[in-house]
């Protein structure tokens, strides 16, 4: 067999390498396809591409954008800061907020009490900051209990159906067609008591066929997935498609109805105390305090400003954060 001949680039000897010609032609581009190929994928030098990126799931992802979105950060920050006043209000006020002087009543800002004095002589602010237990405890509380019930009974519906599935959509449909104020009224006219449990009630009451029907339409879109068919084939009983593989595909819309609701149930509390129907004295809520402010308006305007501002704020804080929760678990969104 012939030796190659050194000074031949189409046939190189075992020393030597092919070099560019630089004339851009078709030996150069060969070139840099090997030499493409014979990089690791993983390096980190200035031609590297860099480790190799781990995929995410939705809940990593969702957290990944929500970290970046200013509208989260803010109401998520503005909830935590309720959230610590109403279980420790002793850290931003010092006071008894049902001492009351009526030698005071309906006076404006004075040293150490800056929102003033109500009709009774309390002081508005220390009242404005309890207040916010009584509240978030409602919202929370029936928020839980409608998400964890419409849950249940959706889910079940749905991954089942037959005759179920039917009953619960028409038990659902009766719950619809009841005015939430007119059965506040009907409901806790009935129920009375001196804790805020029976307002959570009737909030459950009324809030769990809206879960239940968001958590039906979703188990139903997941449970018919390749991926639960896949595990049904497997032999997979009902009990684990629906605890392993189809619940945690389908959570997702129940937590942003939740969140945003959660907002909801706090004013629908409120409303209810303003109407007399709702939580009572010597309760301190926000709801009664604007009660009590809305006839003296015109005199003691500051009386009715600062526990109606909280309230709002509060509530655009959980509906913003329920908004932001969305956009980041809906991929049709981004």
């Amino acid at each position: 067999m012939p030796e190659p001949d050194p000074y031949d680039p189409l046939n190189p000897g075992e020393d030597e390498a092919i070099s560019p010609t630089g004339q851009g032609g078709p030996m150069d581009l060969a070139l840099e396809e090997a030499e493409s190929l014979e990089k690791p994928l993983g390096n980190d030098g200035p031609g590297g591409t860099g480790p190799a990126r781990k995929a995410r799931s939705l809940w990593s992802d969702a957290w990944h954008q929500l970290r970046r979105n200013p509208v989260f950060v803010v109401s998520a920050l503005l909830i935590l800061f309720l959230v610590v006043i109403a279980i420790w209000p002793q850290l931003i006020a010092s006071g008894d907020p049902l001492h009351c002087d009526l030698s005071k009543s309906q006076q404006g800002p004075a040293p150490g009490h800056p929102f003033g004095y109500d009709t009774q002589g309390c002081d508005v602010y220390t009242r404005t900051v309890y207040g916010a237990r009584a509240s978030i405890t409602v919202g929370i509380c029936a928020t839980l209990g409608a998400a964890l019930l419409g849950s249940l009974l959706g889910g079940l519906a749905g991954f089942y159906g037959s005759w179920g599935d039917a009953l619960l959509s028409r038990v659902a449909d009766i719950f619809f067609g009841i005015p939430v104020v007119l059965g506040g009224l009907v409901f806790l006219s009935v129920v009375t008591g001196d804790t805020v449990w029976p307002v959570v009630g009737f909030i459950v009451l009324l809030g769990w066929p809206q879960v239940a029907r968001i958590a039906r339409g979703s188990v139903i879109t997941a449970k018919h997935n390749d991926y639960v068919q896949a595990a049904r084939a497997l032999g997979a009983g009902n009990a684990r498609l629906l605890l392993r593989h189809v619940a945690p595909n389908a959570v997702a819309p129940v937590i942003v109805v939740a969140t945003i609701a959660l907002g909801t149930y706090i004013a629908l509390e409120a409303t209810l105390s303003y109407l007399g129907v709702g939580l009572r004295p010597p309760t301190v809520s926000w709801g009664i305090d604007i009660s009590n402010a809305a006839p003296q308006i015109r005199n003691a305007p500051h009386m009715l400003l600062w526990p109606a501002g909280a309230l709002s704020i509060t509530v655009l804080a959980f509906i913003m954060l329920g908004d932001a929760v969305r956009d980041a678990l809906d991929p049709k969104l981004r």
